[in-house]
């Protein structure tokens, strides 16, 4: 089991139209490398309270907020490894803190309150967390293919493109594998922007000329607010 802490990191989010998306590749592949990862299948399960409190406080857009989720990079089977994450915002910055084992002992950790055998903070943190929410448990299953770029000067300037993206409020175990509800119009992605510091100016450049602008856009969010649109 291993554990990892991810500190101050700024996260811009863009919506990317099919028709931006390939001519502003090929300016981003002149200074970015494709991440080791290349092209994956990320798996997520978000947890929450019955009455969705962690994401209807986060759509308040407070100062401050957290969510906690299960990844998986590819479809999991019970050895596969899993990562339990605590992601924080604060002012804008971005805190992640998260702990990684098997997709069954993950399972067992979020689902049953079985904790993992070697001991932590931030297993203990994580364990707080689903003390504190009453009856968390999972809320919402997230799907989407990934393609990941880190930058040849700054390996910590990174942009990820998001596409494919699908929700589901049911069947949740992640080894099913990924259906349900569409998030994004065919062909349009979510880009993220990783950031330590300043955006590099070939960047802002990029991003101005083919009128990428940033967007408010959660994937867990957006997906819950579906779900009340449809229930009204």
């Amino acid at each position: 089991m291993a554990y990892k802490e991810v500190f101050r990191r700024v996260e811009k989010k863009y919506l990317v139209k099919k028709e931006q998306y390939e001519p502003f590749l090929e300016i981003v592949k002149e200074h970015m490398s494709p991440d080791s990862w290349g092209r994956s299948t990320i798996y997520n399960m978000y947890f929450d309270t019955p009455s969705h409190t962690m994401i209807r406080a986060s759509l308040d857009k407070p100062v401050y907020k957290e969510k906690l989720r299960l990844r998986c990079y590819g479809k999991p089977n019970d050895d596969s490894t899993a990562f339990v994450e605590i992601k924080k915002k604060y002012r804008g910055v971005v805190y992640k803190r998260r702990i990684s084992m098997t997709y069954r002992e993950a399972m067992d950790f979020t689902c049953r309150g079985i904790p993992p055998e070697r001991d932590s903070q931030i297993a203990h943190e994580i364990e707080w967390l689903l003390e504190f929410y009453d009856r968390i448990s999972p809320a919402m299953i997230l799907t989407y293919d990934r393609t990941a770029y880190f930058a040849k000067d700054d390996p910590e300037l990174r942009i990820t493109f998001d596409s494919e993206l699908l929700s589901r409020d049911y069947d949740f175990d992640l080894s099913l594998g990924a259906y349900g509800k569409p998030l994004l119009p065919e062909g349009d992605c979510l880009m993220e922007i990783k950031i330590p510091d300043a955006m590099p100016l070939w960047l802002t450049h990029a991003l101005d000329k083919y009128g990428i602008f940033p967007a408010n856009f959660s994937k867990y969010g957006t997906a819950y607010t579906d779900i009340i649109k449809k229930e009204l």
